[in-house]
């Protein structure tokens, strides 16, 4: 059973708690008020241990809690959306029994709701708005008084706010005032895809994951040492270091010989090991004096995990650097350089048939495309040269050269222009996919 930290006002709470009871009964729900949005970091420091997730009732909390915590990864906040602001403002004006023509509003900006038309339906309302945008480390005193001098210039009818004690403060000051919050089905919507990422996430944990490991060489390596010892101890070695490394992710050691070592796992303890895994294969390289190759294979089954595991190795020993990490998923997606600035993701699947014929007609693999392609997106490219291609892909000018002639009479790709150089040589062509 997972367990859910809920953090916000106390009104927000117990609103959150309620409905996710009403969709969800197998997760244990625990709550976290707070008063002011400051107190919500040492909540998450205290009390991160004791929760698989965070669940925070809007942006200020959980951006202090993305300020405090190492990762985001397990926190949701409730994204509000104009509807939770003309809900709030209509309350304002059923407990004061009048429309108010004048209003003050404070919001974060993050949250869209005071960006572009967003408050247009208020604005058409209201003959007079005055906003007031903030970051979520703002004191919140500064709101008060940002609400209370336009009540004291007689500028504002009522004012909306988004921090609870600022709500409270002007009320007790004689300013009607309201506290914005989402909506029901801002909440609903929600926590119902929140539970989605949690069932995803279990799903992920339990897959099976399989890491390959081979030392390249290891032949020749045997060959140059004098004694038998030594290759025994240098084995005694490697093995102490997988064995190390098994014990972080509760991992099964499997030694094939040869320098070739498979181990057994699931697809969370690798994924949260990642920094381990390349580390231990640091140390291993400079104890074998070699490049040390790994693969990683995640599947449904055993097989299925080996099998993608094997693909990423072969795919990792084609690389020259050391220490390279590349993981095969089981919906067909690599992952080159994992845990790296470099990390670039593509697929080797596709179920366009337009694309497959194109490529079909340029003699170029499916793999090849997704990865140019892959690469062109994270790099925010919009044209490219097979010079860019050649560095970043590791693969020789020639061949980069060759790829993109193939997707240019594929009709993939299109000569744009050209690039001229410095020195005497040849201007270098520039392209676009299409």
């Amino acid at each position: 059973m997972y367990r859910i930290g809920v953090v916000g006002p106390s009104v927000s709470v117990n609103r959150i708690l309620k409905l996710a009871k009403e969709i969800e009964q197998e997760m244990e729900f625990k709550p976290y008020s707070y008063s002011e949005a400051t107190e919500v970091e040492k909540i998450v420091v205290e009390h991160d241990e004791q929760v698989d997730f965070w669940l925070f009732s809007g942006y200020i909390p959980y951006m202090v809690a993305k300020k405090t915590l190492s990762s985001d990864e397990k926190m949701v906040y409730i994204f509000s959306t104009e509807s939770s602001t003309y809900k709030s403002f209509m309350e304002l004006v059923y407990s004061q029994g009048r429309l108010l023509d004048r209003v003050s509003i404070d919001m974060i900006p993050a949250t869209n709701v005071a960006e572009g038309d967003s408050l247009q339906q208020l604005k058409e309302t209201v003959k007079e708005l005055y906003v007031k945008t903030f970051d979520a480390d703002i004191d919140s005193r500064e709101l008060f008084t940002f609400h209370y001098d336009l009540w004291k210039q007689k500028k504002i009818d009522g004012a909306l706010t988004c921090y609870p004690s600022v709500n409270e403060a002007l009320n007790k000051a004689g300013v009607p005032a309201n506290l914005m919050s989402p909506t029901r089905i801002e909440i609903f919507q929600t926590i119902r895809i929140f539970f989605e990422k949690i069932k995803t996430s279990y799903y992920k944990d339990t897959q099976i994951g399989v890491e390959k490991i081979e030392v390249k060489d290891f032949d020749s390596i045997k060959e140059k040492m004098e004694k038998t010892y030594q290759i025994q101890y240098l084995e005694l070695r490697l093995k102490e270091t997988l064995i190390q490394l098994c014990e972080k992710i509760d991992g099964s050691l499997f030694e094939e010989g040869n320098g070739r070592y498979t181990i057994f796992s699931s697809r969370g303890a690798i994924e949260r090991e990642i920094q381990t895994l390349k580390d231990k294969v640091h140390y291993l390289s400079l104890e074998a004096n070699t490049t040390v190759s790994v693969g990683i294979g995640f599947g449904k089954t055993v097989l299925a995990a080996e099998i993608n595991a094997h693909r990423a190795l072969q795919q990792s020993k084609k690389k020259e650097e050391q220490g390279i990490v590349v993981i095969v998923q089981d919906d067909g997606t690599i992952i080159e350089s994992a845990g790296q600035d470099e990390e670039l993701t593509y697929s080797y699947r596709t179920d366009d048939k337009v694309l497959l014929e194109k490529l079909k007609k340029g003699n170029i693999s499916v793999k090849t495309f997704k990865k140019i392609d892959a690469l062109i997106q994270k790099m925010g490219w919009r044209d490219f040269t097979t010079r860019d291609l050649s560095v970043n892909l590791q693969m020789g000018e020639r061949n980069a050269q060759r790829i993109v002639a193939e997707l240019c009479d594929a009709g993939l790709a299109e000569s744009i222009g050209e690039e001229s150089q410095h020195d005497r040589g040849r201007p270098i062509k520039i392209y676009r996919l299409k």
